[in-house]
């Protein structure tokens, strides 16, 4: 299943990429929800990469992602991969230089499923496709606009 939208910042793509690989702001974020985070260090093919594993409870249970950062390329893309149970996330996010002052974020996320419980849960979220594509939007306009926000009251360098 895959969601994915658009939206134009009004800041320079390099303040942009900065706020997008701020991770220190998104687990102080994932921390302040209830959501247990750790990061460590993996080696991969450009040197140490960032890798969490984040602990949750949702509806009762309590759940375990484990995320990797794939790859970074500055300042136009970032490529986050979580797996959890048998269903891989990957999250992609591209930048592109409209103007001097304004980025497209464009933000794509790709769920797969192995295993029978995982394609069943998927298959149940397809049904809901067009509610959880519209959150989707929503959520990423929502980062969109702080990302904008954070550049101008200048917490971004």
């Amino acid at each position: 299943m895959r969601f994915s939208t658009r939206e134009d910042i009004e800041a320079p793509i390099e303040s942009v990429f900065t706020a997008v690989t701020d991770f220190s702001y998104f687990e102080r974020i994932a921390l302040r929800r209830g959501i247990d985070v750790a990061r460590t260090q993996e080696d991969g093919p450009d040197g140490p990469m960032p890798h969490w594993v984040m602990g949750f409870e949702y509806r009762g249970k309590k759940r375990q992602v484990a995320t990797d950062l794939i790859s970074m390329e500055r300042p136009t893309a970032v490529h986050l991969q979580g797996v959890m149970r048998g269903i891989t996330g990957d999250l992609v996010v591209d930048l592109v230089a409209l103007s001097r002052t304004r980025t497209r974020l464009t933000v794509k996320t790709d769920i797969k499923a192995s295993g029978l419980s995982a394609k069943l849960l998927l298959q149940s979220l397809k049904l809901a496709k067009n509610n959880l594509q519209r959150r989707y939007k929503k959520r990423v306009g929502y980062f969109a606009s702080e990302i904008e926000k954070r550049i101008h009251e200048g917490r971004v360098s």
